[in-house]
């Protein structure tokens, strides 16, 4: 086995955070200018630790020329700070160790560098664009206030939340959900159907009742809507199975409250060489075996705007995986005023 060298980490020269806070210095006009995100990438990183020590060049210079305005990544595997036992701090990484702190490190600049690079691009675009308010959580009440009712968020100690599989960022025209959906696994057969369906109901719930804005829901899902969504229908319905029967039907496939598949909305066709967005080990019975567990679904208001939706894997070798067993995926929107212009034209014509 070839050991990994260790990442030389570097820090900004003073001269350089001076740049950036240049170009961090948007007029009020800008401000105004600015449009809203259209271009967004998800990503199942398979830890972003040893993302950032093996594949950080590559997966940066695919960044790069795609230019998201978003990037949503699940499975993270960072550890909280907090100690045994305790609970944890979601915002902080764990650092109370000397491997810990080193990993941090690591981890921190990784990040850094993504963000370094998305911001030089959109800043020299004059277009930053910064979420309303950020959540990471789902749970909501609308409660009433004289004539008005008002929705409220609010934070009911969820199981999976803390665990940051949640993320929901609300822009001025649309919210923008990521989220890395638990497996129902083989361990405990029955509890995990169950733990599945409750995570579906709450979902259904919370994109039924927070219609009042669009939703750009995107992440790993863990699941294949349909036999075109894997590449080996008989294969994949034998492993599912596994001795074990769900007693419900709804175990099977996710609620999505009306939501449009954006690939699937583009892609009528099964594609064997780029329609998955997981693929299993080269090496062994997974060799070749894929699935499409990785979505953008959009509100129906949003359809008409969907330009591109796309995997940037391929092949059984995991080519454009970047180290993961997932591939990106990515989602382009046209810009509402394009929808608007050719209504007119349509009208005339």
């Amino acid at each position: 086995m070839v050991r990994s060298k260790k990442p030389t980490l570097s820090t900004p020269s003073e001269t350089t955070i001076k740049d950036d806070e240049k170009k961090e210095k948007v007029t009020d006009e800008e401000k105004n200018n600015k449009k809203e995100p259209l271009k967004f990438l998800t990503w199942n990183a398979n830890s972003f630790l040893l993302r950032v020590k093996n594949n950080w060049p590559e997966f940066t210079k695919f960044i790069s020329s795609l230019d998201p305005d978003i990037i949503a990544i699940q499975e993270v595997r960072m550890p909280a700070a907090g100690s045994k036992g305790a609970p944890k701090c979601p915002g902080e990484l764990k650092d109370d160790t000397s491997a810990a702190r080193v990993e941090k490190q690591i981890t921190v600049f990784g990040g850094l560098l993504l963000i370094q690079s998305m911001r030089e691009q959109h800043c020299l675009k004059k277009s930053i664009l910064v979420p309303l308010v950020m959540r990471y959580f789902l749970d909501f009440c609308v409660y009433r206030m004289g004539n008005l009712f008002i929705q409220s968020f609010f934070f009911l100690g969820s199981k999976y939340e803390p665990d940051g599989r949640v993320i929901l960022a609300e822009f001025e025209s649309f919210r923008f959900l990521n989220t890395y959906i638990p497996n129902n696994s083989w361990k405990d057969e029955e509890s995990s159907f169950r733990r599945r369906r409750k995570w579906d109901k709450r979902m259904l719930e919370f994109v039924l009742q927070t219609s009042d804005k669009p939703l750009i829901w995107c992440g790993d899902l863990n699941v294949s809507h349909e036999d075109i969504d894997v590449s080996h229908p008989d294969f994949f319905s034998t492993a599912k199975l596994n001795g074990y029967v769900p007693p419900n039907k709804e175990d099977c496939g996710q609620s999505g409250g009306k939501l449009i598949d954006a690939y699937r909305f583009l892609h009528k066709d099964k594609d064997m060489e780029r329609g998955f967005s997981w693929c299993g080990n080269p090496v062994g019975k997974h060799r070749g075996k894929r699935m499409r567990i990785d979505y953008f679904l959009v509100s129906e208001t949003l359809k008409d705007r969907i330009v591109l939706c796309e995997m940037h894997g391929h092949g059984i070798e995991l080519e454009g995986f970047y180290g993961s067993d997932h591939c990106p995926v990515s989602l382009e929107l046209s810009s509402p005023t394009d929808i608007s212009n050719n209504n007119v034209v349509s009208a005339e014509g």
